[in-house]
């Protein structure tokens, strides 16, 4: 009972913090904080992570009386991301953002946008260290203001893309127990033409012309242990075809990223990370949603913090360390059986293409003989012929 009160409040107090935060590119699935896995979760699994993230930034004004004046913006945001996983090389999740600032005076957008895709991966050889898969993913504007300051473009149409994923671990068997390091390239059509972006001004191009496309890549590694698990992360993005000119966002952007994973339970992890701007803060929107001077257009830094739950299977608050153990010696007992049945495999077909060597130089020998012997029955008949044509008389 007391691990359940534990998780309950500890669940409690996350979801009220994140009416006060934020979070940009987060992932809840197998991987790191920005940067997916290859590896899809097991069957039957589900996982709940909440997120918060937050920034500020104190901004000075000038009055007309010459005066300065000051102010802090916030930029807080929530999200809560459901992974399940579907079969050996199928996963689902489906992330809706709850909370997010619009900096438009006291209004706030409650929830925001969805995201839903399917991961398809775990593959490569079981022994083998590296594996590759392929997310198929989609936004939903489930939220109704759009296109707003100090967060990635987005003018609220639905949009799609695929993420290519490469995963390397240490440990095969159990990559997640190990040094582990991933790479994803992905690429987003924000279906976006035909959008208007802001009000009409004259000599501002409002609606959207071409299709927005966007890429995205992150990259990153993980050092776990028995309690924490380290990371350190770099991801960002870049244009195929840029939105307007009056689009908030439209900049290219790239973060560096370090967490902590405080993993109490198996089936609970806490999570803190922080992130930092690489890219100059040069500002490309014309308009109304350029942001003030001071202000970066993409944040300079940023705190996030989450938790996650294994809400499915419910039998991993009943495993004892014992079982586990039991388990993971199987698993590897019968890992290890498959790697002697492929290599015994391997010998035998190379003992059968050496074989097949052996014959193809027995036949070549044979062909060669051959050869001379027809060689020389033509040089016989040809003497024959010779001697013939001598004995005859002229």
């Amino acid at each position: 009972m007391k691990v359940v009160r534990t998780a309950l409040f500890v669940f409690i107090l996350h979801l009220f913090l994140t009416h006060a935060s934020l979070a940009v590119g987060i992932q809840g699935g197998r991987g790191l904080p920005h940067t997916k896995a290859a590896w899809v979760m097991q069957k039957g699994h589900l996982t709940l992570l909440t997120h918060t993230s937050f920034w500020g930034k104190v901004h000075q004004v000038k009055t007309v009386a010459d005066d300065k004046t000051a102010y802090t913006i916030w930029d807080v945001q929530g999200l809560l991301s459901l992974n399940y996983g579907l079969g050996d090389h199928f996963g689902f999740f489906i992330t809706p953002s709850f909370y997010k600032d619009v900096h438009r005076g006291e209004y706030e957008d409650y929830p925001w946008d969805t995201r839903i895709g399917l991961k398809i991966g775990s593959f490569g050889s079981k022994a083998s260290s590296l594996s590759y898969g392929v997310e198929l993913n989609a936004r939903f504007p489930t939220g109704e203001r759009h296109n707003i300051l100090y967060h990635p473009y987005n003018a609220g149409s639905v949009g799609f893309g695929f993420t290519g994923l490469v995963s390397y671990a240490l440990d095969p068997l159990y990559p997640e127990d190990a040094l582990n390091i991933h790479a994803n390239l992905g690429y987003f059509h924000h279906n976006d033409v035909g959008d208007e972006l802001t009000r009409e001004i004259a000599g501002l191009q409002n609606e959207v012309l071409h299709p927005t496309q966007e890429g995205f890549y992150a990259l990153g590694f993980m050092i776990p242990t028995q309690s924490f698990d380290y990371t350190m992360e770099m991801y960002g993005n870049f244009w195929l075809q840029q939105p307007p000119e009056t689009a908030a966002g439209r900049e290219v952007y790239s973060y560096f990223a370090a967490s902590v994973v405080y993993k109490p339970y198996r089936w609970f992890d806490f999570i803190v990370s922080g992130e930092y701007r690489l890219t100059s803060n040069k500002e490309e929107t014309v308009g109304p949603l350029r942001s003030p001077s001071s202000i970066p257009n993409y944040n300079t830094w940023r705190v996030n913090v989450g938790a996650k739950f294994v809400l499915l299977p419910t039998s991993v608050y009943r495993t004892s360390e014992r079982d586990i153990l039991m388990q993971r010696a199987q698993n590897r007992r019968e890992l290890f059986e498959q790697i002697i049945r492929d290599r015994r495999e391997t010998e035998s077909a190379e003992e059968e293409l050496e074989r097949i060597r052996e014959e193809r130089r027995k036949a070549e020998r044979e062909l060669e003989r051959l050869r001379k012997i027809l060689e020389g029955q033509k040089e016989s008949s040809e003497n024959l012929e010779s001697l013939r044509q001598n004995l005859e008389p002229n």
